[in-house]
C-alpha cells in the first residue's frame, strides 16, 4: 500500500515541478524583454550618433575633413578646441548667454509661476479667458514680431542691452511656462491653502512658503525650458544684439560662416562646447524633470 502511494506521488511531484511559473501581471515573457531592450538600444543608439559623429567631425583639422571623414581617424586632434577657446571671442559668448539665459530663467519662472497661481486659485473675472489669451500670443511668427519689437526696444534705448533681450526672450517662454505650472498647481491640494491662512500666512506667504517648495517639479520643467529656449535661440539675438562682444553663442556660431568660407570643423568644436552648458543645467534638474512633465496632466 505504502510502496502504491510512493509510486503515484512520485510522478505528481515531477509534473508539478515541470509546470512552468505563471507570469505576474504586468510582467514580460523573454521573448518581450529581449525585444523591448533591442527596440531601446536601437533608439539610443540613433539618439546618440548625431551627437558621436559630431564629436568625430570636431578632431578633424581640416575644413573639409567633413567630406571625407574617413580620414580623421588618422589625424585626430584637438586643435580646434585649443583656436576656438584661445583666438575667438567664445568667452565673451559664454558670458552673454549665461547672463541672457539665466535672467530669462529666473524671471520667466517667476512671473509664470505667479501667474499659474493665480488662475489656478483665484476666480477673478476672465480668468480663463486669460490663459487664452497667453496662447495667442504664441501663434504670432518671429518674423511677424520682429519689427514691432525692435521699434519698442529702440524707443527704450535697450538695442544691444541684456535686459531688452531677456524681456524679448519672457514674451516667448511666460505663455507656455504659465500653462504648465497652472496644470501642475492645479495637482496641490486647496487644503494646503485654507491651512496656511489658518495659520496667519497672506497669500504671498502661502504661495512662497507652501505651494512653491511642493511646486519644485514643475518649476524645474518650466526652468529646463525657459533655459534652453533662450540658450539656443537665434533670431532675436542676431537682430537685437550689435555688438561683437554681447553675441550670444548660438549667435557668435554663425561667424564661422561666411559668403564664400565655412569652418565647419571650428564649427563643430563650437558647437561641442555649446552644448556643456545645456548638459550641465539639465544634470541639475533631470530629477525632478519626470515628475515635474507627468503631475501636470493628473487633473484638469
Amino acid at each position: 500500500m505504502s510502496s502504491t502511494t510512493a509510486e503515484t506521488s512520485a510522478p505528481v511531484s515531477e509534473k508539478r515541478s515541470k509546470t512552468p511559473r505563471p507570469r505576474r501581471r504586468g510582467e514580460n515573457s523573454l521573448a518581450g524583454s529581449l525585444a523591448s531592450h533591442g527596440i531601446l538600444i536601437v533608439a539610443s543608439v540613433i539618439a546618440l550618433f548625431p551627437i558621436g559623429w559630431l564629436v568625430y567631425l570636431s578632431l578633424g583639422p581640416d575644413t573639409d575633413d567633413y567630406l571625407h571623414p574617413g580620414g580623421i581617424w588618422d589625424k585626430m586632434t584637438f586643435d580646434n578646441y585649443t583656436f576656438v577657446l584661445q583666438h575667438t571671442q567664445f568667452f565673451d559668448w559664454l558670458k552673454s548667454s549665461l547672463i541672457v539665459t539665466l535672467g530669462t530663467t529666473a524671471i520667466g519662472v517667476l512671473i509664470a509661476a505667479t501667474t499659474g497661481y493665480a488662475v489656478s486659485r483665484m476666480r477673478f473675472p476672465g480668468y480663463k479667458k486669460f490663459m487664452w489669451v497667453l496662447l495667442v500670443t504664441q501663434m504670432f511668427p518671429v518674423a511677424v514680431l520682429m519689427v514691432p519689437m525692435y521699434q519698442i526696444l529702440s524707443d527704450l534705448q535697450l538695442i544691444d542691452n541684456y535686459f531688452g533681450l531677456i524681456l524679448v526672450y519672457c514674451t516667448t517662454v511666460i505663455p507656455y511656462s504659465a500653462w504648465l505650472l497652472k496644470g501642475y498647481f492645479d495637482t496641490i491640494p486647496f487644503e494646503i491653502d485654507e491651512a496656511g491662512r489658518v495659520d496667519g500666512l497672506t497669500p504671498f506667504g502661502t504661495f512662497f512658503r507652501l505651494i512653491l517648495p511642493l511646486a519644485k517639479p514643475g518649476l524645474a520643467v518650466a526652468a529646463f525650458y525657459n533655459f534652453l529656449t533662450a540658450f539656443s535661440e537665434v533670431a532675436f539675438a542676431s537682430t537685437f544684439m550689435l555688438s561683437d562682444d554681447k553675441y550670444t553663442l548660438a549667435v557668435g556660431l554663425q561667424s564661422f560662416v561666411s559668403e564664400h568660407d565655412a569652418q565647419r570643423n571650428l564649427m563643430a568644436a563650437t558647437a561641442v562646447l555649446i552644448a556643456i552648458p545645456a548638459a550641465v543645467f539639465f544634470y541639475l534638474v533631470q530629477k525632478n524633470l519626470v515628475t515635474g512633465l507627468t503631475a501636470g496632466g493628473t487633473k484638469g
